[in-house]
């Protein structure tokens, strides 16, 4: 069942999406080889509670830490340790905090210095995706829609789209329906009405689509172990369009990135 939030909810749900947005901003300075993803997750746990809000992930499902940090040929749920990252690495790091009892959870896949032009492109074309998905997410448009323009969009490029993860609705629980597949068919699945607060997240495959699960009950990678990239987004369904929640513009500044990716999905001006 789709829980359909309130005015003033989206409000409470900006609230702890910008946490976490502002906590990739602070880590965003941090990333850089040499440094271990145990340490970031340190510093991003300080930084959200400092804001009075807790960190979303951290005990939930058991999960033993605040970020789930996912390097190279890691798709997603990666634990932070205390191997230095290195030159050329990427690193998916996820993140949620729950504040006024709200959630709010998305990720960015960051260059570990230089890295290699392919996969710097399929970082790119991931959050081109991403975008292209949430131009979908529309009153009247369904769930399919979204799926399949982000599908079709990596597809083209010749990467492989996850099956078996999607982003999800979010709102007092960090999973509520629908489920929002990156791959699909137009017009199949939940239609989408105003109030729907959703995380859509493209998890693209350098190589094939097909992942593996670890022992661990966590970790997943690529089956061919090529890199894999992972771009997350909070969007409300206002007036019939997609407002960001969320926003990259903190990292941007941190990396001194000019960006206007987010404008159109922007109702409300947003400033640093």
């Amino acid at each position: 069942m789709i829980i359909v939030k309130t005015s003033e909810e989206i409000e409470l749900m900006r609230e702890s999406a910008l946490i976490v947005s502002k906590t990739l901003g602070i880590l965003a300075k941090e990333v850089k080889p040499g440094v271990t993803t145990l340490q970031l997750d340190k510093i991003a746990e300080e930084y959200i509670r400092e804001q009075g809000a807790v960190p979303g992930f951290l005990g939930l499902y058991d999960f033993p830490n605040t970020l789930c940090m996912s390097p190279n040929n890691q798709v997603v749920h990666g634990f932070p340790t205390n191997e230095p990252l290195k030159e050329g690495d990427i690193i998916s790091i996820d993140c949620g905090a729950l504040k006024n009892g709200f959630y709010g959870d998305h990720a960015y896949t960051f260059a570990v210095g230089e890295i290699a032009p392919e996969t710097e492109k399929l970082l790119q074309v991931t959050k081109e995706s991403l975008y292209i998905g949430i131009r979908e997410f529309k009153k009247g448009n369904r769930v399919g829609d979204v799926g399949y323009a982000i599908q079709k969009y990596c597809e083209d490029h010749g990467y492989g789209v996850v099956r078996e993860l999607v982003g999800h609705g979010l709102g007092s629980k960090m999973h509520e329906d629908p489920e929002m597949p990156n791959y699909g068919k137009r017009g199949r699945g939940k239609k989408f009405i105003d109030g729907m607060v959703v995380a859509i997240e493209p998890m693209i495959n350098m190589g094939t689509q097909r992942i593996k699960q670890h022992k661990d009950g966590w970790t997943i990678t690529t089956l061919d172990n090529k890199p894999s990239a992972h771009f997350e987004h909070d969007v409300a369904l206002v007036n019939g369009k997609p407002e960001l929640l969320s926003t990259f513009a903190y990292i941007y500044d941190a990396l001194g990135i000019d960006s206007n990716e987010e404008e159109e999905f922007r109702q409300k001006q947003f400033v640093l």
